[in-house]
């Protein structure tokens, strides 16, 4: 298992969302988050100077299976990209242990259903 750790721009939240759903990763956690960029520049707005130093991201948390690593990511890279300066970071990193506390599922079985199957997919056959 590994978790997948993406800073993106707000305005591209619900179509890497979109892209997420259609590639089968149905259930992601995210928050908005601050950081500082590399570009130091004040932008005046009607009178006003505003320093673009702190840049305002979301950040997706999605843990996923071995398997499933790859797609997600060139999911979030395709969905994301503007090819300006800003369109954000993914980070990878393993996860030792996974657990569903509803049922005390452990490992790969607790991130999904028992089939692994997407609810999307099977939501579409009902």
């Amino acid at each position: 298992m590994k978790k997948i750790e993406a800073i993106i721009r707000k305005t591209k939240f619900e179509e890497v969302k979109e892209t997420l759903l259609d590639v089968g990763i149905e259930w992601f956690s995210y928050s908005e988050v601050r950081g500082i960029g590399k570009t130091r520049q004040e932008r005046v707005y009607r009178g006003v100077v505003y320093g673009t130093d702190i840049i305002e991201r979301l950040m997706l948390t999605i843990v996923v299976r071995n398997v499933n690593v790859e797609k997600t990511i060139q999911a979030i890279l395709r969905a994301a990209q503007t090819g300006e300066v800003g369109d954000g970071r993914v980070f990878v990193s393993p996860v030792d242990e996974s657990y569903r506390i509803r049922t005390g599922e452990k490992g790969d079985i607790s991130l999904y259903n028992q089939t692994g199957e997407s609810q999307k997919a099977t939501l579409k056959e009902a």
